[in-house]
Order: C-alpha cells, then structure tokens, then sequence
C-alpha cells in the first residue's frame, strides 16, 4: 500500500474539483479504486470506471477491456466528480497518514473522532458532511461504520 501515491490522489482530486472538473482520472490500484468506490457510495463522487488512458464513453455498459501485461501500466480510474448548487460536493481531500508517520486507531479512538473529539494529534469530526475513511481488515470503511462494527484500522484521508 503506497501512501505516496494516495497522497497524490487526494491533491488530484481536491485540485479537479476546484477547477469545476466533470470528469478527472486518477492512476489505478486496488487501494485507490477501494477509495473511490467508498467515496462514491457516500455521496462525494458521480461515476468511477476502469478505462485505459482515454475516457469511457458516458453511455457505455461495455465491461472494461481486460487486463494484461501490455497495458496494465496505462490503466486509469475515470472519476466524476459531483456539484451542488454551482459548488464542489467534495471541496477538501487530504490525507492523516502520512507514508513516514502511520497513525491507527483502535475503536475507542475512532469513537472519539466520530463524537467531535480529538484522539492523539487527529481531530475529531466537527463539520456536517466532514467523513474519515480507515483502511481495516474488511476493506475501506468510513469512521462511522468502523465504530458500529467495533473494528479499528489506519486513518487514510479526511474528506469534506
């Protein structure tokens, strides 16, 4: 799992949606599509499709070509990115842990967070609409989920 490159995701992202992007791509991994389909149940994202280097067409249901040797350096997640009421639905993206400092939490700091709290140097949520999401052992899950299903994990990113 590379942080580095998660960390040039969020900057991606939070860059695309500033300049009113309807469509971005962002390199393909198995970390950041779990990412972006995490980001897309929640709210904060249209559409995310595996495509090569060119864009899927909009009205395509084609499964997306298979992947081989040739061309799996040149895969892309295409993402869409969501507006509401001419504003970004996901203005800020960074990430908490960073690839030198890895910060996990067990489920009484999650629970912390989630309540507004602070739980080491991470702040607590305080903001409507403001989601962290963790990377557990079941996948990429928002703090909130973390909490109901008692499990802890490594903060990724905080979203707003």
């Amino acid at each position: 799992m590379s942080l580095v490159n998660l960390a040039h995701v969020c900057s991606h992202i939070q860059n695309a949606s500033r300049a009113r992007l309807g469509l971005t791509s962002v390199p393909s991994s198995n970390l950041i599509l779990a990412l972006m389909l995490s980001l897309q149940t929640s709210g904060f994202l249209s559409s995310v499709k595996r495509a090569g280097a060119f864009p899927p067409s909009p009205d395509s249901t084609e499964p997306a070509e298979p992947v081989t040797q040739q061309n799996i350096a040149s895969r892309r997640l295409w993402l869409g990115l969501k507006y509401w009421n001419n504003e970004p639905v996901l203005s800020r993206m960074n990430l908490i842990s960073k690839p030198t400092k890895r910060v996990k939490l067990d489920v009484e700091g999650l629970s912390r967070i989630v309540r507004g709290r602070d739980a080491g140097y991470v702040r607590g949520l305080t903001r409507p609409g403001e989601c962290i999401y963790v990377s557990t052992d079941r996948g990429i899950l928002e703090a909130r989920e973390c909490v109901e299903k008692r499990i802890g994990g490594l903060l990724l990113t905080r979203v707003l």
